[in-house]
């Protein structure tokens, strides 16, 4: 939130969804533990292909 809100040009997402995922790649910010989680990328590329569940295909 703090990377959205110091965003000179926030104005941009106004009246828009977007995931944190979706943000974070635009902004650069990552969780604390450095990583990017991506829950939508996960749930097409892992669950609805059928494979195994794990930290390594969300993160």
């Amino acid at each position: 939130m703090a990377a959205l809100a110091a965003d000179p040009d926030r104005s941009r997402w106004s009246g828009q969804a977007r995931s944190s995922g979706q943000l974070a790649q635009v902004s650069g910010f990552t969780d604390v533990d450095g990583t990017r989680p991506d829950a939508w990328r996960y749930v097409v590329e892992v669950q609805d292909a059928g494979r195994p569940a794990g930290d390594e295909g969300y993160r």
